[in-house]
């Protein structure tokens, strides 16, 4: 937390969403690798989508403009790159690992790409 960002109640719940995303991500991710299906692996698949969709509805939240910044392409194209894992299940580890690097990147990368505007192009303000 750096002196000039206050930490707010929303951000106390992105902190949260996120890590129980991560742990269960995990074990899906890690289920996959090791052969897992749907009925073995359901509980960390829902607790995947329901921490993802939450976090998501979190950045929505703060104004539909995110789905045109860096971070919101990264989310559409790691969805994308999941909905492919399902398309073609054989291929299915590759798909979801990379969703993950997209994932890691989206959420790691530099503030400046993460609130650049595809539509604006420019940084918007956060």
């Amino acid at each position: 937390m750096s002196a000039g960002r206050p930490f707010s109640s929303a951000r106390l719940l992105q902190v949260a969403l996120r890590t129980v995303h991560l742990m269960a991500m995990g074990l899906v991710l890690g289920g996959v690798a090791l052969g897992g299906d749907f009925a073995r692996l359901r509980t960390a698949i829902l607790a995947t989508v329901l921490s993802g969709a939450l976090l998501f509805a979190v950045d929505l939240a703060k104004g539909s403009s995110v789905l045109t910044q860096g971070s919101g392409v990264a989310v559409i194209l790691k969805l994308a790159l999941l909905g492919l894992g399902n398309l073609f299940p054989q291929a299915r580890l590759d798909w979801y690992l990379a969703a993950t690097a997209v994932a890691s990147i989206g959420a790691h990368m530099p503030g400046a790409w993460r609130h650049f505007s595809l539509i604006h192009w420019k940084v918007m303000e956060h």
